[in-house]
């Protein structure tokens, strides 16, 4: 069975997912987590390509994404009052962003720069909750890859792909509410952030983590052989 922590990823995952798409089709052409992304849509308009206004957009994502991993790395403490803490935060920013949207208070260029300020700092606390990444996922996909094509499948790859899939679905969920009730694109994001804090706040069962679980392993520096 698996215990909360998986449960965490996989919500936050899909949050992930939400976030981006929410930002990506409300706001157009930016992404709230994906910074890499941002970076080649950086590129790109510097070299004329792209809607106007992509660069200001990106350098808003970029700076707010910075202080947002800033301000988780200041609000970290011993792992699980910090993880609470850093989702509680993630909510409230994912709220706001919702509540925003969903009232209709997004009115002009300058309003959608602030919601995309507000969800990309919730994504770069959310890039401090776990050492595994849920809001980045090339180095996920090329690990994942690598050990398919060597035979070296793990016990937990199960799990690696489901966070994968969380993703599509998250994205999937916005999109599709962005169709069909456009006030509540947002909330998708919000319902699993607040999942994950639920998660993380009632006490498992199954026992508490040993002492090395939640440090981060030797390969986490190489994103092929992030997990």
């Amino acid at each position: 069975m698996p215990g909360h922590g998986e449960g965490t990823l996989l919500l936050l995952s899909g949050a992930s997912g939400a976030a981006d798409a929410f930002v990506f089709l409300c706001v157009g052409q930016v992404f709230a987590g994906v910074m890499t992304g941002n970076l080649v849509l950086l590129g790109a308009s510097a070299a004329g390509a792209g809607e106007d206004g992509v660069a200001l957009k990106v350098a808003v994502a970029l700076g707010a994404y910075f202080c947002g991993v800033a301000a988780g790395a200041l609000m970290a403490g011993r792992r699980d009052p910090r993880v609470r803490v850093l989702l509680g935060a993630e909510v409230v920013l994912l709220g706001a962003a919702a509540a925003l949207w969903g009232l209709e208070l997004v009115t002009s260029y300058g309003d959608r720069l602030g919601l995309l300020a507000l969800v990309a700092v919730a994504m770069g606390v959310q890039g401090r909750v776990r050492v595994t990444p849920t809001n980045y996922f090339t180095g996920t996909l090329t690990s994942l890859a690598g050990r398919v094509a060597l035979r070296e499948l793990r016990g937990g790859d199960g799990w690696v792909l489901g966070r994968l899939a969380a993703v599509v679905a998250g994205a999937a969920l916005a999109a599709l509410a962005e169709r069909w009730w456009s006030p509540g694109v947002a909330l998708g994001a919000v319902v699993m952030a607040a999942g994950a804090l639920v998660l993380e706040t009632v006490p498992y069962r199954g026992g508490r983590p040993g002492p090395g679980k939640g440090k981060p392993r030797p390969d986490r520096g190489n994103p092929a052989g992030a997990v």
